[in-house]
């Protein structure tokens, strides 16, 4: 099948290896425009327009995707393909391949439509979560659905490995899928919708008046990105990895003991590894022995 693909960051390639390895014929990847990685580094492109020149496929990168309309329609491409582009498709693009577009979602939709839906999984407290393979229109993610794939979300696994999972579950059933696609019609989505909000810094603040197994879940959704950060002796502290204990001494809430467990309102949250402000990552453990204040608190927000 002749394809135009559309994805943007490390999470898009392997789809996108899959396709090329499944003989399908990219006639042209679109991706979001090179961007400065730190504050003084130089722009670079996105992990899939590396991919993509490393494979040999035509690239572009439009601020907006509209203008490329005239581009895709001209490929011949039957089918366009989107796997986290990080740009809404307008309608003149939709219609500009016969067979439309396609799209590879995180989540078993419609719950967790929008931006983040791994980690408002996650944050949610959902016991599972998948993806799915749905045809694109107008609207954020409600399109009708052509397959889906069901996982359980582990207890201690972060957001980045249960993104990890999703990508590979994804992509088989994303080259398992297409050949259906023009052959039969995709089903209209069943349920009640949930809006996968984007992450914002602030709410992934641990604050010691929730309790321990939420701020768990928030530890987990934070990893890698944005981070779940509290602030201790006026200083930001990033927790990497945390579990929340239902046995051992009680602490006062918002209080951390010598052996890095962080008192909440309910529970116990033990701060597996942690990066102070200006340092590596390291064990909670040996943080917080490294710390000569007693009664070490963190703040509420």
């Amino acid at each position: 099948m002749r394809i135009v693909y559309c994805g943007t960051p490390v999470d898009a390639v392997p789809p996108l290896r899959a396709l090329v390895a499944a003989g399908h014929d990219v006639t042209l990847v679109l991706t979001q425009p090179d961007r400065r990685r730190g504050r003084r580094a130089e722009p670079t492109p996105s992990p899939v327009r590396a991919a993509s020149e490393e494979l040999g496929l035509p690239v572009h990168a439009p601020d907006r995707a509209g203008a490329e309309t005239d581009a895709v329609r001209a490929t011949g491409a039957e089918l366009g393909v989107v796997v986290a582009y990080g740009q809404l498709l307008p309608p003149a693009l939709l219609d500009a391949l016969p067979l439309g577009f396609v799209n590879l979602h995180f989540s078993l939709l419609p719950r967790w439509r929008g931006a983040a839906p791994v980690e408002r999984a996650m944050l949610a407290g959902d016991a599972e979560t998948g993806v799915c393979v749905m045809r694109l229109d107008a609207g954020l993610d409600t399109g009708p659905v052509y397959a889906c794939e069901r996982t359980a979300i582990r207890a201690e696994e972060t957001a980045g490995e249960l993104r990890a999972r999703l990508v590979e579950l994804g992509t088989e059933l994303l080259v398992a899928t297409l050949p259906e696609v023009g052959r039969r019609d995709p089903e209209a989505q069943v349920g009640e919708p949930t809006h996968a909000a984007k992450l914002e810094v602030d709410e992934f603040r641990l604050d010691p008046t929730r309790r321990a197994e939420e701020l768990a879940r928030l530890v987990r959704a934070g990893n890698p990105r944005p981070g779940a950060w509290g602030t201790v002796d006026g200083r930001r502290l990033k927790v990497l990895r945390a579990h929340p204990e239902t046995a051992g001494p009680e602490v006062v809430p918002g209080v951390i003991d010598p052996d890095a467990r962080l008192g909440t309102r309910a529970g116990v949250l033990v701060l597996d590894e942690v990066q102070p402000e200006g340092k590596a990552a390291m064990s909670g453990v040996a943080w917080r022995r490294g710390v000569t204040i007693p009664d070490l608190a963190m703040d509420p927000t």
